[in-house]
């Protein structure tokens, strides 16, 4: 026999996974033989290509010729070939800093709900902190904190803006 309890659990069950359901809105995908973009700021080119920022213009560094931040494509945690680079140059400057842990901050564009775009941030940077670990970090140098599309590095509404603010950022925590 089952308890109201019971009941009372498996309902709410369906209905957190129905509001999560609803909260995973899709927005249309900009096309993906998009030709590449690019224009020129004060400081150097930026270049969009196939929906991925490749510029340098909000490159950080987190230590002397190690980028901190990685780009994504839209609706995407895939790593591309240049976010590998800059992933293995971070890797090999944690291996010679034995003692320095980091956060890896997973970001998304103001495209799509907070609650989504939570979890694609989420996902980021757990795509960031897995290939980290492919290449010989511990898991336990390594935090993930997932701000969807909360902190813009851009708050410009354009492709140019969305490119820049799909990102992850490696923050180093002593």
């Amino acid at each position: 026999m089952v308890s109201n309890f019971e009941n009372y659990t498996r309902y709410l069950v369906i209905v957190l996974f129905a509001l999560f359901l609803a909260a995973c809105e899709t927005v249309p995908k900009e096309s993906a033989t998009s030709s590449a973009t690019s224009s020129t700021s004060s400081t150097s080119a930026v270049e969009i290509i196939d929906g991925v920022y490749v510029g340098s213009d909000t490159v950080e560094m987190l230590a002397i010729d190690v980028p901190d931040r990685i780009f994504f494509a839209y609706d995407s945690y895939s790593l591309t070939k240049a976010a590998q680079n800059t992933l293995e140059k971070q890797a090999k400057w944690l291996k010679a800093n034995g003692s320095a842990t980091i956060a890896i901050e997973g970001h998304a564009d103001e495209r799509g709900t907070r609650e989504y775009n939570l979890a694609l941030g989420d996902r980021r940077a757990n795509a960031a902190k897995d290939y980290l670990m492919t290449q010989g970090i511990s898991s336990s140098r390594v935090t993930t904190i997932s701000f969807g599309k909360e902190r813009p590095v851009n708050s410009g509404s354009n492709k140019k803006a969305w490119a820049q603010n799909r990102r992850s950022v490696t923050v180093r925590t002593n």
